[in-house]
């Protein structure tokens, strides 16, 4: 096998939670276009039938389901349904998350849980589902972000809290099942790429915080994520585990 025949994913079946928009829907289509089938997860089941379509168009099959990850029984149904249409799961990304900037002195418990159920108990019951029925060389990546890292000057104390949460949930599982299951686990840290979530920042908090930051002077488009997700989810990233990736355009050297 060469080393590029090692990132293609033919005859595998992936997973994308929150593929209705934005970052989730261009991962389907790449997870596609290197030869998986794919399940397509989210809330908003109507908004899935686009990209349903992207990955038909790539020539592999789709299969959509409605899913509220919050909800461990959706998360189970999820992975139920690919077992009956597919007969396995071999890549989990777990892309579903919100977000919300509530100055901390007004943040009310609901709103703190919301984001903490949806970014990290989200991400472990997907994971936890996936981790019942994945054989050996299976790959589980969530999807974290910088802000799990580091800080910028919006209020967004759940949101950074909840993905530092899943760093160290990507750590524990990696030490948990790789060794005893076969199954890696790691994590990708987005900085700011174009999507749906970011483009409801007011004003110019881009340009003015996140652009000067940023070693190249802009945000990040999906597609530069894909490499990152395509290496961890095949067989080029074997021997990687329990690991966070961040893809940020240099945002953590300043």
């Amino acid at each position: 096998m060469s080393v590029l025949d090692r990132f293609r994913l033919d005859g595998k079946v992936a997973v994308v939670t929150g593929a209705s928009s934005g970052l989730g829907v261009e991962f389907a289509r790449v997870l596609a276009q290197a030869g998986a089938d794919v399940v397509l997860a989210a809330r908003r089941v109507d908004r899935l039938d686009d990209t349903r379509k992207l990955v038909e168009a790539e020539g592999r099959r789709a299969l959509a389901v409605r899913c509220d990850v919050a909800n461990p029984d959706d998360a189970t149904a999820v992975i139920a349904a690919a077992m009956e249409e597919f007969g396995r799961v071999d890549v989990l990304v777990n892309n579903a998350g919100v977000a919300a900037a509530v100055p901390a002195t007004r943040e009310t418990p609901d709103q703190f849980r919301s984001i903490v159920d949806v970014n990290l108990h989200g991400s472990y019951w997907m994971a936890q589902a996936c981790g019942r029925v994945m054989k050996p060389g299976s790959s589980i990546i969530n999807i974290a972000s910088v802000l799990g890292l580091t800080s910028t000057d919006l209020p967004q104390a759940a949101y950074s809290s909840s993905k530092a949460a899943v760093i160290g949930l990507t750590r524990d599982l990696a030490q948990q099942w790789t060794g005893r299951k076969g199954i890696r686990v790691n994590a990708i840290a987005p900085g700011y790429f174009t999507s749906e979530m970011t483009s409801e920042f007011e004003g110019t908090y881009i340009d003015d915080v996140i652009i000067p930051r940023t070693l190249f002077g802009r945000v990040g488009d999906p597609e530069e994520l894909c490499g990152t997700l395509l290496l961890l989810a095949s067989d080029a990233g074997s021997y990687i585990t329990g690991i966070t990736v961040p893809v940020d355009g240099g945002l953590l050297t300043r």
